[in-house]
């Protein structure tokens, strides 16, 4: 069952390290790197080793296993200590830089395949007719670190159960799903192609999505549609059109509120002055 040395990169490091921009999300990354260093060092290490730590538990390994990796965690606490801590903060702002942040999101989803990939092969050694295990195995190796976020948020003293990533799935987590899906019919020799090609069709597919995505700032899925037309055909769901005119109808009615509630003042102030006149 053992899945090997993990690879980690810089490409892992600098992506899964860069502080949240969400404000309404307690405590930022930030925040508690001034309050309390050893509390962000920690959530770095759960952020770098999260898939890692995720797939040994499900196959039955330690998950503490990848700490003894010295270099490993030389290399998750030096890009976290540039990331939060470098003077000026140059370190963030040339990774953060457009056309560099371009190159490393392309390399990130490099590396996601390879994972996704790898955590099919390793669920298959342990379980070879297990191929929901598979799914479920490459799936955590691919987004182990948005599955895992909710604990990351008690480690900086939140807890936003709304922020689940079953519940709202990102663009990454989808596709390390529906990749894992792929790979693992591959593996189960259902899918008539090479491990190989599909690693480079799949890269392919997520590295120009990604970096489409990043350079017009998007936070939208390229399976919107397709997700749309399938969940409203089997499980009723709602079309993408209708939920957005629902939107539009309710952001048309919501500027009414504040003139209402401003009027509702205004009368109420005219009925105090006239009874104390009275």
């Amino acid at each position: 069952m053992s899945q090997g040395v993990p690879r980690l990169s810089l490409i892992d490091c600098w992506d899964r390290l860069q502080p949240p921009r969400d404000p309404t999300d307690g405590f930022s990354s930030v925040e508690v790197s001034r309050r309390s260093p050893v509390a962000s060092w920690l959530c770095a290490m759960l952020y770098c080793f999260g898939s890692y730590i995720l797939a040994d538990i499900m196959l039955g390994s330690s998950p503490i296993d990848y700490f003894q990796h010295n270099s490993h965690i030389l290399l998750a606490s030096a890009v976290w200590y540039l990331v939060f801590y470098c003077p000026l903060n140059l370190f963030y702002k040339c990774v953060a830089f457009l056309p560099v942040k371009l190159v490393l999101v392309a390399l990130k989803e490099v590396v996601r395949s390879r994972k996704i990939a790898a955590g099919v092969h390793h669920a298959h050694h342990a379980y070879h007719s297990g191929f929901f295990i598979m799914v479920i195995v490459g799936y955590v190796k691919g987004s182990g670190v948005a599955l895992i976020s909710n604990f990351e948020q008690l480690l900086r003293g939140v807890w936003r159960p709304d922020t689940n990533e079953i519940l709202n799935m990102s663009f990454p987590t989808k596709a390390s799903l529906y990749g894992a899906i792929l790979f693992t019919l591959q593996e189960a020799h259902w899918l008539p192609v090479s491990k190989s090609t599909l690693i480079v069709v799949f890269t392919l597919f997520m590295a120009t999505s990604k970096v489409v995505m990043t350079a017009r700032h998007s936070h939208g899925s390229p399976f919107t549609l397709i997700e749309s037309w399938v969940c409203h055909l089997l499980f009723g769901s709602p079309l993408v059109g209708s939920e957005e005119d629902h939107h539009h109808a309710a952001a048309a009615v919501a500027p009414s509120s504040p003139l209402k509630a401003k009027e509702e003042q205004v009368e109420g102030a005219r009925k105090r002055k006239a009874k104390k006149a009275e």
